[in-house]
């Protein structure tokens, strides 16, 4: 009967947490009270009381439900031991921007947390939360593209540092310009691709600026190609 109890009251829980994406999603988070999600879960608002003590920890829960796998896929490829942390990173990538699109819950959260929410009264310390989330996921990247350097998948002269935070940001923009306009590209379709194609600049870091490459001079002295060709060469 205990069993059956903890399964039911986790079962309340997660109701809770589902109305409330729709909900947030549809309303805002600022304009939404407990008491409107305890109707759209069909729950009393002692039920949301006995499981959050606000809406500000309701929210957090609701993040960590989505946050917590991609933190641990992140983390394994920030592990020194990992044979090949740029795979290991890419795929971490290429999942999150499919995530956005397959996954609906995901996909609630991403856009509650870009359109739908600002951090004022029982949010305001949350962002604070989210702030310091973004500075771990930062690290472990950062971590990530260090042991790829010390691996020789990336030159020495890749900062890990700007590269983890273009990464990120990368990232972001990418789901963020999605949502906006979800007919704009195909994020599901090219996220391997997308992902790819910054990953090849860092590769490409290893490649000798063309300003210091010594270039062929034609008749009349000048470089015998652009500045343009040079780079695509």
């Amino acid at each position: 009967m205990a069993r059956r109890t903890k399964e039911e009251a986790q079962e309340t829980r997660n109701r809770i947490l589902d109305t409330a994406e729709e909900v947030f999603r549809e309303q805002g988070v600022s304009s939404t009270s407990l008491a409107d999600i305890a109707d759209a879960a069909g729950v009393t608002r002692g039920a949301i009381y006995w499981h959050f003590r606000n809406k500000g920890d309701l929210f957090a829960a609701m993040l960590d439900r989505v946050a917590l796998p991609m933190e641990e896929m992140i983390r394994r490829a920030a592990d020194a031991s990992t044979e090949d942390p740029l795979s290991s990173l890419r795929a971490c990538c290429v999942h999150v921007l499919r995530q956005a699109v397959d996954d609906l819950r995901c996909r609630r959260v991403f856009e509650i947390l870009a359109r739908k929410c600002e951090y004022v009264d029982e949010l305001h310390s949350l962002s604070q939360r989210i702030l310091q989330c973004r500075a771990e996921g930062l690290e472990m990247m950062e971590k990530a593209l260090r042991n790829a350097v010390r691996r020789g998948q990336l030159s020495r002269h890749v900062n890990a540092r700007r590269a983890a935070v273009g990464l990120h940001a990368y990232v972001d923009g990418l789901i963020y310009d999605w949502l906006l306009d979800p007919g704009y590209f195909a994020l599901g379709r090219e996220a391997e691709a997308l992902v790819d194609q910054y990953l090849d600049g860092l590769r490409a870091a290893a490649l000798p600026h063309p300003a210091s490459v010594p270039r062929s001079t034609g008749a009349s002295g000048l470089p015998a190609t652009s500045p343009m060709s040079a780079r695509r060469g």
